[in-house]
């Protein structure tokens, strides 16, 4: 069953969290199943990491990416396993994008845990530690953001740009690190709250991540996509595609492009959605979207009793409102 107002959002870097599902692993087969899955396709005993490893493990690159994969799959499945009805859309922020295609059945889980490996690690290289960096900024229009970024990257600093449209008045910048830091500084005298640095040793979503979208095209050509069974909304365009040579080709533009997560939202709210699922670890596009637009109610699956509450509701408004039955 399908509701046509129910969407589903897969979060990015920076949700992951040491002891994350731990309630929803001993509660569910299809959550312990899914990381057993991941155990075998990347060779290390994914569960034992999120569990007992250390943050500083979890936060790398190569690491983040097919653990919250796995997360976020996991929790689909445990949606699904308790007979939650299928979303109209699906999104997901940067990694998150994959998490929604293995979910609307574009992607096989095992390819797509290995993929992502693989883009985190060309993530990670394609700039050396040090030459790049990222920073938030807050309570700036984005045309300033914009317009600052254009006269910083003119002169010698070197490149800098807005690559995250996370929500009104919250644009993540990246670039190299002295271009950011004078970017940096050029915001806040423009009006900007803040100006928050992250905690990242890469400028993600920029140009100079070119060297990694052509290497992640290579290992992309290698795996079979499919065409989503629930429309996805790309990141780069905020648009839904149903051809797989496409989305394939959108992957790899958005490693080096912005993530458009403003315009996917505003999408999925002028389709007729009005409820967003958070499907992984954590809440923090549930903040984003409300900030977006404050109509949208979310929800959450992380914790068993979020996942109860929102199956009770959400079933329920499904079975009243369903457009196709399976």
């Amino acid at each position: 069953m399908t509701s046509s107002t129910i969407a589903f959002v897969f979060p990015g870097q920076g949700s992951q969290k040491v002891g994350m599902l731990a309630a929803a692993y001993a509660r569910s087969e299809a959550v312990r199943a899914t990381f057993a899955e991941a155990a075998d396709a990347l060779g290390y005993d994914v569960w034992a990491l999120v569990q007992h490893g250390e943050q500083e493990t979890l936060n790398l690159t190569a690491t983040t990416q097919p653990v919250l994969l796995t997360a976020s799959v996991a929790l689909w499945r445990a949606w699904r396993e308790a007979g939650g009805p299928d979303p109209a859309m699906m999104a997901g922020h940067s990694l998150g994008e994959f998490s929604a295609l293995v979910c609307a059945g574009s992607l096989e889980f095992a390819d797509a845990v290995q993929l992502v490996r693989k883009r985190g690690e060309f993530m990670q290289t394609a700039v050396p530690v040090g030459e790049g960096a990222m920073a938030a900024i807050i309570g700036l229009d984005d045309d300033s953001i914009n317009k600052v970024c254009a006269e910083i990257s003119a002169g010698t600093a070197g490149e800098v740009a807005a690559v995250n449209f996370n929500s009104p008045g919250q644009v993540v910048i990246a670039g190299h690190t002295a271009a950011v830091a004078e970017a940096s500084h050029a915001l806040k005298a423009a009006g900007a709250k803040r100006a928050l640095p992250l905690p990242v040793s890469a400028p993600f979503h920029t140009q100079l991540m070119k060297p990694a979208g052509e290497q992640l095209a290579q290992a992309l050509a290698e795996l079979t996509l499919k065409a989503p069974k629930i429309p996805v909304v790309h990141n780069v365009h905020a648009e839904t595609e149903t051809d797989p040579e496409r989305i394939r080709s959108l992957l790899v533009e958005q490693i080096y492009s912005p993530v458009q997560w403003t315009r996917c939202i505003e999408h999925m709210a002028s389709a007729g959605i009005c409820k967003i699922v958070e499907c992984g670890p954590g809440r923090v596009l549930s903040g984003l979207n409300r900030r977006i637009n404050s109509e949208l109610q979310s929800y959450s699956l992380e914790e068993p009793l979020a996942l109860s509450q929102a199956l009770e509701e959400l079933a329920g408004q499904a079975a009243g409102s369903a457009t196709d039955t399976e």
